[in-house]
């Protein structure tokens, strides 16, 4: 079994998300690609200190970009949509 902290790269800050911080209780992280909903489960809430109700996960495709003549791909990438059981919350953000 994976140390929590690689199981989470970083937590996602978006228009949509704090909209679902406010609305649903629910927080969204950048994962590993091949971490499971258990996995993304056991991580949060150990290092959080919170009770997760459910997780929905999503792959992200890479985006083809172009500069110039040249063109990449970004790499593929892992999406969790993490809900939180009523009167728990994660303070990601308070500074601004």
């Amino acid at each position: 079994m994976r140390p929590y902290r690689e199981i989470l790269k970083m937590a996602l800050i978006t228009e949509k998300g704090s909209h679902l911080q406010e609305n649903s209780n629910q927080y969204m992280f950048e994962t590993v690609l091949d971490a499971n909903k258990h996995e993304i489960k056991r991580a949060v809430e150990q290092m959080f200190k919170v009770k997760v109700k459910k997780v929905r996960t999503m792959n992200m495709r890479g985006k083809i970009k172009t500069l110039g003549r040249f063109s990449g791909k970004r790499p593929n990438w892992k999406k969790a949509v993490v809900t939180l059981e009523q009167g728990h919350h994660i303070d990601l953000v308070e500074a601004v």
